[in-house]
């Protein structure tokens, strides 16, 4: 099968390229997170006062290096988005962004319209710095509420309340922002559906351009896994977000992506580009890359080494440079679960030729396993877009199941 694929391959076109930063620590772990996140170390002053104490410095100058190390890569593009995650992004200050901006526009460039994103958490902590961050070129604010609901919030391990989680919101649109996203979680433990609801109100009432709404999910190695909440059974989740949906709806909201809503023209375009299989530069503790090499007829998967500690201390080569990132090649006989795994988020999907275009693959990877899917009314037909059935939607591991399978 491998040989097969390789054989009638197709010229591979260069997608267009984004930049994730990782900033991978937090105040706090919260008890959900699987993220590659970690408690900022401490100093201690006087008798009971303590600080964080962030290697910022250090960190900006080996993100610097780091981005240095991977600019064989961009290959003559521009950058269109530039996404900044955690970790708490915030917790670095706006000159620390600024420097790393502008190192990526020295070295890559940005497009016009270019979408830079960071995550903040609610508290007076961070927000003194939103003004500061816009003036640095963030032009997209992406805040963690999780929920505006008290309780929930003490569940679920934030430092947050939900007078500063309004405050946040509030805040940022003073401080220039226009592109605002908020973050809230649904399932919660003994959540209600009016419950969840009243959080959706409260995040459209604040005006968020941006939804993201998504179905909190125990992961191993959290706490959570290790001591489960009460949480809603399938029944009342299914209820939760059929009634979430419908309300966004009302409001002017689009679902575009399994858990992501928006105002009319005003997706994430960084979260856009992974799941239309573009490309991305990763810098940082544990960040990822997806890099598509023309030349080579390959697409590769790039990654950091996830400890801030080993980060730090990545050699240097003889010139005093950081070696590229760790790197494999996708084998052709993973690009179509790898392609699907993005596109089927979308509720469109992706137009076909999409995939031959940015794998070098033909149809046939896709259109062997398609029309049983199609008979079980799980995806749409394969043009002109790569797409799920409105049922499907709802069963995207069982259709990406398929693609597992030995051919």
């Amino acid at each position: 099968m491998e040989r097969q694929l390789t054989e009638s391959r197709t010229a591979l076109k260069l997608p267009p390229l984004s930049l994730y930063v990782h900033i991978p620590w937090c105040l706090r772990k919260c008890p959900y997170c699987d993220f590659n996140s970690h408690t900022a170390p401490r100093t201690i002053e006087g008798e009971h006062k303590t600080e964080i104490d962030l290697p910022e410095a250090a960190y900006v100058q080996q993100l610097q290096r780091d981005l240095s190390s991977q600019l064989l890569w961009v290959q003559g593009r521009k950058l269109g988005s530039i996404f900044f995650g955690g970790g708490t992004p915030s917790l670095f200050s706006s000159q620390a962004i600024d420097t790393i901006l502008q190192a990526a526009e020295t070295h890559i460039g940005f497009t016009s319209n270019i979408e830079i994103t960071l995550e903040a958490n609610p508290g007076t902590f961070e927000q003194a710095k939103f003004s500061d961050y816009r003036a640095a070129g963030v032009n997209r604010l992406s805040i963690g509420v999780q929920s505006f609901d008290q309780r929930q919030l003490e569940k679920l391990g934030r430092i947050h309340s939900d007078l500063e989680a309004v405050k946040a919101a509030t805040q940022a649109r003073k401080a220039g922002f226009d592109n605002i996203n908020i973050d809230l979680m649904h399932g919660l433990p003994q959540q209600t559906e009016a419950e969840a609801l009243s959080d959706l109100k409260q995040a459209v009432a604040l005006g968020a351009e941006h939804i993201s709404w998504y179905q909190l999910t125990i992961e191993p190695n959290t706490a959570f896994y290790r001591a489960p909440p009460p949480t809603p059974d399938a029944a009342s989740i299914a209820a939760i977000q059929a009634a979430g949906r419908e309300y966004l709806t009302t409001q002017g909201y689009r679902r575009y992506e399994v858990s992501a809503y928006s105002r009319p023209g005003l997706i994430s375009q960084h979260n856009w580009n992974y799941w239309t299989f573009a490309d991305y530069l990763g810098i940082g503790a544990g960040a990822h890359g997806k890099i598509t090499l023309p030349q080579q007829g390959q697409i590769i998967r790039s990654r950091r080494t996830r400890a801030p500690r080993h980060y730090l201390e990545l050699p240097l080569n003889r010139i005093g440079q950081l070696l590229p990132p760790q790197s494999k090649v996708i084998n052709d006989s993973d690009l179509p679960l790898e392609f699907l795994m993005n596109a089927l988020r979308l509720t469109k999907g992706v137009p076909t030729e999409t995939f031959p275009t940015y794998t070098g693959l033909p149809l046939a990877p896709l259109s062997r396993h398609w029309p049983a899917l199609q008979q079980l009314g799980l995806v749409q037909p394969l043009t002109p877009n790569i797409r799920a059935s409105n049922f499907g939607y709802n069963y995207l591991d069982e259709i990406l199941q398929r693609f597992l399978a030995p051919c």
